[in-house]
């Protein structure tokens, strides 16, 4: 069964996986200097950043299916905020993609690599930390899951059901 909305299902996998990237590619970074691990185990990083990318553009894409539905409750203006958030952290995801695959390059060029991408995996990590925040205040301060719940006998509910918003 495919939960209804879909956006909140899916909004913590890019978070997850960013907080895993950096983690990944500081161990596996330091394993290659110490000649633990091959080079070839930066693959695994270079996995986890296209999981990131993925899970970040369904996120991007269940959230502008659900934007409609919100925008009855909430500001525009916070929906905004959350939403150029969202675009900018899967723009700089995608990019960091392609450093952690200059990571596989042979040499110094891989290891030089290696060490940029960590400090990339930690900046996109801030940058899902930033759309996190504003994702949840739009849920838990400005009330965008009024726009799912709908109870006739409570009277706050129903006032929210008519499309108030939240303009504070």
């Amino acid at each position: 069964m495919i939960p209804d909305p879909l956006h909140p299902a899916i909004v913590h996998m890019p978070i997850a996986i960013a907080l895993l990237v950096p983690i990944f590619a500081l161990v596996t970074a330091v394993g290659i200097w110490r000649r633990w691990l091959p080079p070839q185990s930066w693959g695994v990083v270079l996995l986890l950043q296209i999981l990131l990318v993925w899970s970040a553009w369904l996120a991007v894409e269940t959230g502008e299916h659900e934007e409609e539905r919100v925008e009855h409750f909430v500001a525009e203006r916070y929906i905004e905020a959350h939403e150029e958030g969202a675009e900018r952290f899967l723009g700089v995801a995608g990019a960091v993609l392609f450093v952690i695959g200059s990571g596989l390059l042979p040499g110094r060029f891989g290891g030089a690599g290696r060490g940029i991408a960590v400090v990339a995996a930690l900046f996109v990590l801030g940058l899902g930390a930033q759309v996190g925040h504003t994702g949840g205040e739009l849920v838990y301060r400005h009330g965008a899951a009024s726009a799912y719940v709908v109870d006739a006998g409570d009277p706050v509910a129903g006032h929210r059901a008519t499309g108030h918003r939240s303009d504070d």
